[in-house]
C-alpha cells in the first residue's frame, strides 16, 4: 500500500524534494533561497504559458520522457524487479534524447548526446548494482530486499560508494552537469521546450530524485531506520558536491565512471562471490 502511495504521488514528493534542495543550496551560498513550494509555483506558472511546439515528435517525447520516469517508478515500486526498471529508465532517457535530436537547434543536439555519454556512464553501474544485490539477498525483487535481516551497506560497500558517486550524473549535478551545462549550451536536451512541454520534462526530473533514492534507501536492508540515514546522508553529499566542485569534461566523466567506478563495483561483487 506505500509502495502503491509513493508512486502515485511520485511527482508531488519529488517536487518537496526539489524544493527542500533549493532551499539548502541557497543556504551553502548564503542566500535565502525561494520558499519550498516554489516548484509547484512553478508548475503551474508553466501550465498556463501558450505552448511553442516545433513540431509533434519534439514535443511527444518530451511527455513520454515523464511518462517512461513514472512507468520506471512503477516498476520498481510495485513490479518488484530491479533490472528492469533499471531497464526503462534507459527507455526514459532515450525518449529525453530522441526529443533533443529531432530538432535543429545545436544547443539542443549537443544537450542529447551528452545525455547519452551520462547513460553509458552510469547505468552499466546500476546493472551491477542490481547484481550485488541479488547476490546478497537471492532475488532482484525490491520487497525481499527490504525484508533482508543483514546490513547490505556492509555488504557492498564499494557499490555504495559507486553509486554515492554516480548520484550527480544521474541528477545533473555538480561535477556532472555536462548535459545541461547552462554556461555552454544553456540547458542542453531541455532547452527548446516551453509550456506544459517543458513542464513534463522538469516534472519527469523530479521523478527521477524518487527513483534515486529508493536505491540508496535499499542499503538499509530491512533496517528502515538505517535507509533513511543514508537517504539524508546521500541527499547532503550530493548538494555538497554540487556546490564545491566545477564541472568536468564528458571525457573525464566516461573515464571516471569506466575505470574508476565500475571497476570498483566490480571487485565488490567479486568479493561478495568469493565471502558466499
Amino acid at each position: 500500500m506505500i509502495n502503491l502511495l509513493i508512486t502515485i504521488f511520485a511527482p508531488v514528493l519529488g517536487g518537496f524534494v526539489f524544493g527542500i534542495e533549493r532551499i539548502i543550496k541557497a543556504r551553502m551560498q548564503s542566500r535565502i533561497g525561494p520558499p519550498v513550494l516554489q516548484p509547484f509555483y512553478d508548475f503551474f506558472k508553466l501550465m498556463d504559458k501558450r505552448a511553442y511546439i516545433i513540431h509533434s515528435l519534439h514535443a511527444l517525447m518530451g511527455i513520454m520522457y515523464f511518462i517512461a520516469e513514472w512507468f520506471t517508478l512503477a516498476v520498481l515500486l510495485l513490479g518488484n524487479d530491479l533490472l528492469i526498471a533499471v531497464f526503462f529508465h534507459v527507455i526514459a532517457v532515450l525518449a529525453l534524447v530522441i526529443g533533443a535530436s529531432s530538432v535543429r537547434s545545436p544547443y539542443s543536439v549537443l544537450g542529447g548526446l551528452r545525455e547519452l555519454m551520462h547513460m553509458i556512464s552510469y547505468e552499466p553501474l546500476m546493472v551491477l548494482m542490481a547484481v550485488s544485490f541479488y547476490l546478497i539477498t537471492g532475488s532482484f525483487d525490491i520487497k525481499t530486499i527490504l525484508s533482508f535481516n543483514g546490513y547490505p551497506i556492509f555488504q557492498m560497500p564499494l557499490v555504495f560508494f559507486a553509486f554515492l558517486l554516480v548520484i550527480p550524473m544521474m541528477l545533473q549535478k555538480s561535477p556532472f552537469d555536462i548535459a545541461e551545462a547552462h554556461q555552454e549550451i544553456i540547458g542542453g536536451p531541455e532547452i527548446e521546450y516551453s509550456g506544459p512541454f517543458y513542464e513534463a520534462v522538469y516534472t519527469g526530473k523530479w521523478i527521477e530524485y524518487i527513483y534515486v533514492f529508493t536505491f540508496v534507501f535499499l542499503f538499509g536492508g530491512n533496517h528502515y531506520w538505517l535507509g533513511i540515514l543514508l537517504v539524508i546522508f546521500t541527499f547532503i553529499f550530493v548538494n555538497l558536491l554540487d556546490n564545491s566542485t566545477a564541472r568536468l569534461d564528458y571525457r573525464k566523466m566516461v573515464k571516471f565512471s569506466w575505470f574508476v567506478l565500475i571497476p570498483l563495483a566490480v571487485l565488490n561483487i567479486i568479493l561478495i562471490a568469493m565471502w558466499r
